[in-house]
């Protein structure tokens, strides 16, 4: 597949198919994410891949924990800043009518949110998923390198006809995903990623992008 194909072409997929990811491809495919540019080469990544029985477990803990309300895990980053200024918070705001919309969820039915939510926990049915962490130690740079870790695995995943949904969603339950995965100590658990191939029978709405005027500055010939 074309690069420009793949960037084009990768989406955050909420549905897929039950039909299993072969291990060669994940393999294949990590094992050239692991290219991806880091400063000084010190490659912060850790990375957990779950199918089969594991992944079923997690997915039923994590799903029954959610849907009995129990508190979130202690945050260990800020997923949004408090009071998202412009224009971050009109596209936030954008995407959540564009993605509740698409599944014909009215603004003000929260029970039928909080059904779309729990999805998330559930891999939105995806037989495969990645866990990326990060040690607590490291700064803001390296959680840089972490984003193009996997941005390349998606990219990487488009190549062999798979999709993904990477899901921050993860970190507020984070002591559930330890209990399966048993990290070391001093490791952040970033995000997960649902890993998969799409359900063409669910619907979506392709978020849109912002024109090139307003994010990229020109200067020169």
């Amino acid at each position: 597949m074309d690069v420009y194909e793949a960037v084009k072409s990768r989406r955050s997929v909420r549905g897929f198919k039950d039909e299993p990811v072969e291990r060669e491809v994940l393999e294949r495919v990590l094992a050239a994410a692991a290219w991806s540019p880091s400063g000084s080469n010190i490659q912060p990544w850790n990375t957990y891949v779950m199918t089969g029985a594991p992944l079923a477990e997690l997915r039923t803990s994590a799903v029954e924990r959610v849907a009995h309300g129990d508190p979130w895990d202690k945050r260990q980053y800020e997923m949004y800043p408090a009071g998202l200024k412009s224009p971050y918070g009109e596209r936030r705001s954008a995407f959540g009518k564009e993605r509740y919309s698409a599944l014909g969820i009215a603004r003000e039915d929260w029970e039928a949110r909080q059904r779309a939510a729990i999805a998330n926990w559930n891999c939105f049915g995806a037989p495969a998923a990645l866990f990326c962490y990060i040690d607590r130690d490291l700064g803001l740079p390296q959680w840089a390198d972490v984003g193009m870790y996997l941005q390349t695995v998606m990219l990487l995943l488009r190549a062999e006809g798979l999709h993904s949904c990477p899901q921050m969603a993860w970190s507020q339950v984070r002591e559930t995903v330890a209990e399966v995965l048993s990290p070391p100590e001093g490791l952040i658990l970033f995000c997960g990623m649902s890993i998969g191939y799409e359900d063409p029978t669910v619907s979506y709405a392709r978020t849109g992008r912002a024109p090139l005027g307003e994010t990229v500055t020109f200067l020169g010939d």
